[in-house]
């Protein structure tokens, strides 16, 4: 079964950091590019932080200079270093991907299935 499996979730002070991993898992050969998304309480899911299968990030405005996305190839995972955390950040953090199968079928975009990170004093 192929899916994407989400850890690093937690309770943090404002200041603090935070490191999130995604691994693929499953009948997979390679996976183009990675992604990281938050939704807020009431509000739609919105993009944090994507990375090409080369490994060029971007990153949305409010998380700039603060937040880093990386990706391991060969352990099929993408990763979030999230530093000086505020309030503001917390939210349910999502993973997304899109694989590829044997003789490099595409798979379609998975979702993970999500990670609280709260940040509070």
């Amino acid at each position: 079964q192929v899916q994407l499996v989400e850890y690093g979730g937690g309770l943090v002070q404002p200041g603090g950091s935070l490191r999130l991993s995604c691994a693929a898992s499953g009948n997979i050969s390679s996976i183009n590019a990675m992604g990281w998304y938050r939704q807020f309480p009431g509000k739609e899911r919105e993009l944090v932080a994507a990375i090409t299968s080369g490994g060029s990030p971007n990153y949305v405005d409010s998380v700039n200079g603060r937040f880093t996305i990386s990706r391991d190839n060969a352990k099929n995972t993408v990763y979030l270093q999230m530093n000086s955390l505020k309030p503001e950040d917390t939210a349910v953090y999502y993973c997304n991907a899109e694989l590829f199968g044997i003789a490099s079928m595409t798979l379609g975009y998975y979702w993970g299935q999500g990670t609280q990170v709260t940040v509070s004093s």
